[in-house]
C-alpha cells in the first residue's frame, strides 16, 4: 500500500508562525519532529514506505526531504495557488499505482487512526471522529448504510451531523481511476464512501494560530501520554 500526502497549500492563515516553509514543516512545542516527519514516521511504523507528496507552495522543501528507508516522490501542482486539493490529487495520477492512504499534511493524530483503517477490510473508507470543538470542523452526514451523504463546514446545509472529517482516508486504486476530479476540494470525491468513526480519536489539524495553540495545550499532551 502507498500513502499520498496533500501538501500544496499556501498555509496563509498561519502567517509568520510557519516561517518561510510550508505548514507541513511546522514543529509545535512538545514535538521533536515537524508535522510531516511525524506523519511519515507513523506510516513507516506500519510498513508503508512508498509515499507520494502532492506539492505546490515552497515545493523545494518536500523535494529535499530525505528519510532513511522511505521512497519519497513528489509532484507539484502548477496551479496550486488558484486550484484546490482535487487538482493536486489529479496531478499525482502517474505516481499512484495501488491502494493508498490519503492524508492531509497539517494533521496531528494518534497511531490508532492508521491502525484501524488498515485493520478494516473495506478498501474505500473515510476516517471520521466525534466532536472536536476545533472551531473549523468539516461535518459529515452519514446515511443508514454508513456511507457519506454530504459534508460541509456549515451545519445548516446538512440533514444530520454524524461525525467530523479527520483528513485521512483509504482509497482503492479502482476508485481512484474513476474519480472525475470535478470539484475543487478532494473531499467531494469521497461522497458515497463508507465512514469509519472513532468517537474518541485524538487528533487535530493545524491551519491557524488558534489551531496551533490548541494543539500545544490539549492535543500534544494526550499524544505523548
Amino acid at each position: 500500500m502507498q500513502a499520498v500526502i496533500l501538501a500544496a497549500g499556501l498555509g496563509s492563515r498561519l502567517g509568520n508562525l510557519k516561517g518561510d516553509k510550508p505548514k507541513a514543516f511546522l514543529q509545535p512545542k512538545g514535538l521533536t519532529q515537524s508535522l510531516i516527519e511525524r506523519s511519515i514516521g507513523i506510516l513507516v511504523s506500519f510498513g508503508i514506505v512508498d509515499i507520494v507528496i502532492g506539492t505546490g507552495y515552497k515545493s523545494e522543501y518536500f523535494e529535499n526531504l530525505k528519510i532513511s528507508g522511505v521512497h519519497l516522490s513528489t509532484c507539484k501542482n502548477p496551479l496550486f495557488d488558484s486550484s484546490g486539493s482535487s487538482q493536486t490529487l489529479q496531478t499525482l495520477k502517474d505516481k499512484i499505482h495501488e491502494d493508498f492512504l490519503l492524508l492531509e499534511s497539517d494533521l496531528l493524530y494518534e497511531k490508532r487512526a492508521i491502525q484501524e483503517l488498515l485493520d478494516d477490510c473495506r478498501r474505500d473508507l473515510i476516517l471520521g471522529s466525534g466532536r472536536s470543538d476545533s472551531g473549523d470542523e468539516v461535518y459529515l452526514e452519514i446515511n443508514q448504510n454508513q456511507c457519506l451523504n454530504a459534508l460541509s463546514k456549515d451545519k445548516t446545509k446538512l440533514k444530520s451531523i454524524d461525525a467530523e472529517l479527520v483528513g485521512i482516508s483509504k482509497i482503492s486504486y479502482e476508485s481512484f481511476l474513476h474519480f472525475d476530479f470535478h470539484s475543487k476540494d478532494y473531499e467531494e470525491l469521497l461522497i458515497g464512501f463508507e465512514v469509519l468513526k472513532i468517537e474518541d480519536l485524538v487528533w487535530c489539524e493545524i491551519d491557524c494560530k488558534e489551531h496551533l495553540e490548541r494543539a500545544e495545550k490539549s492535543i500534544i499532551p494526550k499524544l505523548l501520554q
